[in-house]
Formats: structure tokens, sequence, C-alpha cells
């Protein structure tokens, strides 16, 4: 799985969405193998994995901001 605390400069959230919902497309095209179903599925998996430890620690980030923010005087 990507660290995105040192994620490559090449990986795209957007691009990643992308990936799954071709994979969602291949799979329900019903014109796999079935071997082919369950790889398809095992990457769209861990693409999944990927997008939601982007957003988690997003989150966390915007939190972090935000408290930030509320202890600032004037806030």
């Amino acid at each position: 799985m990507i660290d995105f605390s040192q994620r490559q400069s090449d990986w795209k959230y957007e691009t990643t969405v992308a990936q799954v919902e071709e994979i969602i497309n291949r799979v329900e095209s019903g014109e796999l193998p079935l071997e082919e179903v369950f790889e398809e599925f095992a990457m769209a998996v861990e693409y999944l994995q990927q997008c939601e430890t982007f957003l988690v620690e997003g989150k966390e980030q915007m939190n972090l901001l935000i408290e930030t923010l509320n202890d600032e005087p004037g806030f």
C-alpha cells in the first residue's frame, strides 16, 4: 500500500478512482474468466484502500488546521 506521507508524486486520487471504475466495467461486462474477475477485484480493493487512506489523512490534516485556527486569538 502507498505511504501517503511519502507517496510518489505521480499518484492521483482521481486517477485511482477512474481505475476502479474501469475494473468495475470490465467485471460487469461478464466477459472475463472467473480467475481474472478475482484478480481484478483484488486490485480494486487495493486501490480503494489507497483512496481511503488518502481521504482519512486529508481529513486529519484539515481537522488539525481547523483546530490550529480555533486556538489562534481572534478566531
